[in-house]
């Protein structure tokens, strides 16, 4: 089980993936506005998207969990 997490703080501006769907490594999963840049957030693993732990609009620090990947 691998845990995607935020590299910057920002806003959630579009989940790319749904919950269950298969992603590969290196493949975004959401995409982070911060500073009115947009800033991909990439899977660290291949596998099924076991749980987003983020909406869009969503608020999230530098490190928040976004989603789990197993």
């Amino acid at each position: 089980m691998n845990e995607v997490k935020a590299s910057m703080a920002g806003s959630v501006w579009k989940l790319v993936v749904q919950q269950g769907e298969e992603v590969n490594e290196g493949q975004d999963i959401a995409i982070l506005e911060s500073m009115k840049m947009e800033i991909p957030i990439p899977s660290e693993a291949s596998g099924s998207v076991k749980e987003l732990k983020v909406s869009e609009g969503d608020f999230v620090n530098e490190g928040d969990v976004i989603a789990i990947i197993e």
